[in-house]
């Protein structure tokens, strides 16, 4: 079976309705994880503890989807340049 790498990071951002961190430097880490499983228990687990700060929020970035950009049918849109 394929490796399907997951990265779960979050912080605080500009607007609760964006997606632009306040402060890039201080994005939190959560780690990398094997299948979108274990990604959405970490990420999940952030979400919940931060659930009382509404400018906070976590994400759950496919990195798997980065390694297929190559496939002609890969997922990832492309890279405006």
């Amino acid at each position: 079976m394929a490796q399907r790498l997951h990265l779960v990071f979050g912080g605080t951002l500009t607007d609760p309705a964006s997606t632009e961190f306040a402060d890039p430097s201080a994005i939190h880490i959560v780690g990398l994880f094997p299948d979108y499983a274990s990604a959405y228990r970490a990420w999940k687990t952030e979400a919940q503890r931060t659930v009382d700060q509404a400018d906070t929020r976590y994400f759950i970035a496919h990195l798997h989807r980065l390694l297929e950009e190559g496939q002609e049918q890969s997922p990832t849109r492309a890279v405006e340049t």
